[in-house]
């Protein structure tokens, strides 16, 4: 018989075991040291959050209601350590994390320019966006049907809204570096565009 806690993770409540609840309040407590010097930090924590959040909910099922020590360490392990992204390592260990991540397409809203459909393609696939936003501009004026397509596209694809969607629109892993880069990425467009 273990004892059971209960947390609100991400915005989910989950019922985890108190062992796994001790090992995961240290991994969080020391992503919080690692990035507590950062301006961003907790944007960046709060996603890892949601990733983690994520994660835990892909192991929850009809028949397992609780997340044990052997979900923890393996959603640690899927997003990494701080030692493992430290930058003073240099790039020795951005390569433990090369491996492709999960690869979907959403529509990249950040890069619109309508709905978002043709950035999205343009990140899943690694082209530029304006090749086929010309595309559809070709199909529209050869009959029309690239404003039908466009549509069903538009209504079909989910809007990439958090940041592990954005980084999964790119097909590379969700995991602490990646996090940190996407908001880091963010916060010094954000200030760019308050200069102006």
């Amino acid at each position: 018989m273990k004892i059971t806690v209960s947390i609100n993770l991400g915005g989910y409540s989950f019922n985890i075991d108190e062992d796994a609840y001790s090992e995961l309040k240290m991994y969080l407590r020391n992503l919080e040291l690692h990035f507590a010097g950062e301006e961003s930090s907790s944007e960046i924590l709060s996603d890892i959050e949601t990733r983690m959040a994520e994660l835990f909910r892909a192991k929850i099922t009809s028949y397992k209601q609780v997340i044990n020590i052997e979900d923890v360490r393996q959603a640690i392990s899927v997003l990494g350590t701080p030692e493992d992204i430290s930058d003073s390592e240099g790039p020795k260990s951005r390569d433990t994390f090369s491996s492709p991540g999960y690869h979907r397409m959403y529509r990249d809203t950040d890069n619109r320019i309508i709905g978002g459909v043709c950035s999205g393609m343009g990140a899943y696939w690694n082209i530029d966006p304006v090749i086929l936003r010309i595309i559809f501009i070709a199909l529209t004026l050869a009959g029309g049907i690239g404003v039908i397509v466009y549509l069903i596209l538009y209504i079909v694809l989910p809007e990439a809204k958090t940041t592990a969607q954005k980084i999964e629109m790119k097909g590379e892993p969700v995991n602490i570096h990646n996090i940190k880069e996407a908001v880091k990425n963010e916060f010094d467009s954000v200030r760019k565009k308050m200069k102006f």
